[in-house]
């Protein structure tokens, strides 16, 4: 029969030189030789993929750049943050669990809880993850995992992972979500986390193009996690993941820039008369800051949170078209530094009770900082800021 058919084009040949670059294997699934391979590959025997939603090259280079990165056994990678988080409890919790959060959380962290609860029958509890001893008051026989973030969203609070981990007991993993820190800064899994996860789309890949989530940990739980990916189609593409470790080659680079630049801009925003606060831990009068020169010596990340002296929504757009040059944009750890507004979009599912109950006032704008100059981004704020100081006088 004759194999001249368009249907039988386009493979590459097998070359004796292998690429610079890693290539990208976007496949849908992957040509097995016989059953005795396949057999093989199932069982572990030899390696290789079959269906990309089980596995892929360009998934397990991510998974094993983030595990070495985070100091842990193995990792698998998701469709998106929330994909991970997802991933987690439907592979930690069972109805009837009792799950354990910090008080302050991302938003869709937090309604995704409030899903698990309503629908699958799983209890939730939040305590102070700035003060560990208040885990002690909510533990119980069925609770089975703790979740954490390494800095809280917007305000900047600063877990102490290691002092949480030794609360726990041994069989209650604890989860730390490190999206605002990035390895680079702290790893959890060194201070006693259990698994430590990440959305992919902020700093690893550092670039604001890809949607995609990480999760490191023992081999045993991420095999589970990976079944778990499987089963409910929360697993990567293989494009993203080429793309997030591209953006993981500069993640040093990018981090200790950004930290530099977070933690002057604090210092040099903080007073100025627009501004009731700056929320940063390198300030003094942060309520980490403690804790952040014990445990983030480098910094703690690109966001800073500015508190306006304004009034509500009035003040926050004054200000955002005086910062005409740095564009609002409901997410972080772009190249570009970028405002947001969490009473609006990360805390918008709460009423403005609850939001005032752990902080989120509508006079908030957070700044996730980007790879400017900082005098750039100083003269730019300021600027903006003054101008809402002239406008009232």
């Amino acid at each position: 029969m004759s194999s001249d058919h368009p249907s039988r084009m386009g493979h590459p040949r097998q070359s004796s030189t292998a690429p610079s670059s890693p290539p990208i294997y976007q496949t849908t699934a992957f040509d097995v030789g016989d059953l005795d391979v396949l057999h093989s590959i199932h069982t572990g025997k030899i390696p290789g993929d079959i269906y990309t939603r089980d596995s892929n090259p360009n998934h397990s280079a991510l998974a094993e750049s983030i595990a070495v990165l985070e100091g842990a056994e193995a990792g698998v990678v998701f469709a998106s943050g929330m994909g991970a988080l997802g991933s987690i409890f439907l592979t930690l919790a069972s109805a009837g669990d009792h799950v354990i959060l910090a008080r302050s959380m991302y938003g869709k962290t937090v309604q995704l809880a409030n899903r698990m609860k309503s629908q699958f029958g799983i209890a939730i509890s939040t305590f102070d993850a700035t003060r560990p001893e208040s885990l002690r008051e909510v533990l119980t026989e069925k609770t089975c995992f703790v979740l954490i973030e390494t800095v809280s969203n917007p305000l900047l609070e600063i877990s102490d992972i290691q002092a949480i981990a030794n609360i726990l007991p041994p069989e209650v993993p604890l989860v730390v979500d490190s999206t605002f820190t990035s390895p680079m800064l702290i790893k959890p899994i060194q201070l006693g986390a259990s698994i430590v996860m990440h959305s992919g789309s902020k700093y690893i890949n550092g670039h604001g193009d890809v949607m995609l989530g990480l999760a490191a940990g023992s081999a045993e739980l991420m095999k589970r996690l990976n079944r778990t990916a499987s089963v409910f189609g929360t697993n990567a593409n293989p494009f993203e993941s080429w793309l997030c470790q591209r953006g993981l080659k500069t993640l040093p680079l990018r981090m200790a820039h950004i930290c530099r630049t977070t933690n002057e801009l604090a210092q040099a925003l903080n007073g100025h008369p627009s501004l009731r606060r700056v929320y940063h831990p390198s300030l003094p009068d942060h309520a980490s800051h403690e804790i952040a020169q014990r445990l983030y010596p480098s910094g703690t990340g690109g966001i800073l949170t500015l508190e306006l002296a304004g009034s509500g929504r009035d003040a926050v757009n004054a200000f955002m078209r005086a910062a005409e040059s740095i564009p609002f944009s409901p997410t972080l750890a772009d190249a570009r530094t970028t405002l947001s507004h969490p009473a609006m979009t990360s805390h918008s599912f709460m009423s403005s009770r609850a939001r005032a109950e752990i902080g989120i006032r509508d006079e908030l704008v957070r700044i996730s900082v980007g790879l400017e100059p900082v005098e750039m981004l100083i003269l730019e704020l300021t600027a903006a800021l003054n101008s809402l100081t002239s406008n009232r006088t």
